[in-house]
């Protein structure tokens, strides 16, 4: 018997309606102004994560800080990490309103600094306060679903969180590229905090309604957990040095590379799950799941671009409209995952999502072949951003399932961190393998404007994709482990693949994301 099914001697009788449904799914009238408020939110998030990448090499040329340019991402990332994990300490304490609050703040304010600065450090100093913002955000939102929602509407806002970046994946780097041009960059960053103002006052009110303060609303307050906030701390400086190390490969990187290591791992080892690595059944494996899907899939995606501009000759716009078709399939594998008759069956679409995103990643080196057309890449990007949606949602449906209430915010930090993480691990082992087989060879042709296949060095890409493909596949397998370690007492089914009573609604567990910015 699952951990997750009741046995037969506690059956209770049915339960009076959820009073946080209100009838209507998540536009109803119980509902409806506070799924308006965070879904804008994420659709803004999404906007600025597509749109701000493309102005970022012009930013980057007319602050005089190419040298800097790889830390614009990397400074992001590593401080979105350690505001996960106070987001989460945070929500648990005194409920999801500060830390969502504060983080927009953060957010509004790193794109503001980017966007005055005058110098490339300056620059990338806005992009750190804006990941410790985009950390608190994403970790408080997932809170605010697990309260605001009840079990059954969790899977269709989650769905309708991925809907939320199909818009802006293909605006987006039209729109900054037309402002870059015309207005220029720094109105790229300037402008989207004035585009927060609306949706932050929908929904702070409608969160401070539904889902602010301690879980126990007269119980004393939790404490914040000190050692997984120096936890965090070590995990962002090491994942920052493993970026570094990774991205200058001389013999003196070593250094900054093993002190990384070492700060990272014993503090993922206490932030995640104990098991998570181990893939033990239920929560392990659901975090774990979500690393491995994410970090593949975006650090093979990472490298898509160039090579299409470098060696197939096209355009960066065109390069970038190859991916478009993924947005719309990622929210469509979301919102299957979403329908209440879709509930039994989570694990092995789960399973399924994986597969696709394995065959997509492996295929998509084909495109190297002169022969192959490259409209194949789009096919393929789009079946593996469909598996995708299946995944990503369901780990998020399944992780809020797993929770207890008061450690909803605490998990859904492990959720973000794997995730996050993934993306910087597997970007630098990408990355550096990229290097070390000519790929910056790849990167100076094209800036030299030479034409397509000029120092074409293929294998610097096979070596990415093909890795990243076998890291999905492993993700198949994890995705067998979700269900929890089954009780002495056996049953022939586990809750997660059974079929529910005519006389019962689905059990539903819970993003750019993101896709993160």
């Amino acid at each position: 018997m699952s951990a997750l099914e009741p046995r037969a001697d506690e059956i209770s009788p049915p339960a009076a309606p959820d009073p946080r449904d209100g009838g209507g799914g998540i536009l109803g009238p119980a509902h409806r102004t506070l799924s308006i408020g965070i879904i804008s939110v994420i659709f803004l998030i999404a906007f600025e994560a597509t749109a701000v990448g493309t102005a970022m090499p012009v930013a980057a040329r007319e602050l005089d800080g190419i040298g800097l340019y790889a830390f614009a991402f990397s400074a992001y990332f590593t401080t979105s990490l350690f505001g996960m994990v106070l987001s989460g300490q945070w929500a648990d304490r005194a409920g999801p309103l500060r830390p969502l609050g504060v983080g927009i703040a953060s957010f509004a304010t790193g794109l503001v600094l980017s966007g005055a600065a005058e110098a490339m450090w300056l620059f990338v100093l806005g992009r750190a306060v804006q990941g410790f913002g985009g950390g608190l955000v994403i970790v408080a939102l997932y809170v605010v679903v697990s309260r605001a929602y009840d079990e059954r509407m969790r899977p269709a806002i989650m769905a309708a969180f991925a809907a939320s970046w199909v818009v802006p994946s293909i605006v987006g780097p039209l729109a900054s590229g037309t402002v870059t041009e015309h207005l220029g960059w720094r109105w790229v960053f300037l402008g989207i905090p004035a585009l927060v103002v609306v949706p932050l006052a929908v929904a702070l009110p409608a969160i401070r309604r539904t889902a602010s303060g301690p879980v126990e609303p007269g119980g004393p307050p939790v404490p914040f957990d000190r050692r997984r906030i120096r936890l965090a701390l070590g995990i962002s400086l090491g994942a920052g040095l493993l970026q570094y190390a990774a991205q200058d490969l001389r013999w003196l990187s070593v250094l900054p590379g093993v002190a990384g290591a070492a700060l990272l791992v014993p503090a993922v080892l206490g932030l995640l799950p104990r098991g998570t690595y181990l893939a033990r059944r239920g929560l392990p494996s659901v975090v774990l799941l979500r690393g491995l899907a994410a970090g593949s899939f975006i650090a093979a995606e990472s490298f898509v671009p160039l090579m299409l501009v470098t060696q197939r000759g096209m355009s960066p716009t065109m390069a970038g409209f190859s991916l478009a078709l993924g947005g719309l399939t990622w929210a469509g594998g979301s919102w299957i995952q979403s329908k209440g008759r879709m509930a039994p069956y989570r694990v092995r679409l789960m399973v399924l999502g994986m597969v696709l995103v394995a065959v997509a990643i492996a295929a998509a080196p084909a495109v190297l072949i002169e022969s192959v057309p490259v409209w194949t890449l789009a096919l393929a990007w789009g079946v593996g951003c469909l598996g995708m949606g299946l995944v990503i949602g369901s780990t998020s449906v399944l992780l809020l399932k797993l929770s207890p209430p008061e450690e909803a915010g605490t998990n859904s930090a492990a959720l973000q961190i794997s995730d996050a993480l993934a993306n910087v691990v597997l970007l630098a082992g990408g990355g550096a393998a990229f290097a070390a087989l000519g790929g910056g060879a790849v990167g100076a042709a094209h800036t030299l404007g030479e034409g397509a296949g000029s120092a074409s060095h293929p294998g610097a890409f096979v070596v990415v994709f093909l890795p990243m493909a076998c890291v999905a596949l492993v993700g198949a397998w994890v995705a067998t482990r979700l269900d929890p370690a089954p009780d002495p007492d056996p049953a022939p089914a586990s809750v997660l693949d059974q079929a529910p009573a005519p006389d019962q609604a689905p059990a539903v567990p819970l993003p750019p994301g993101a896709k993160s910015g």
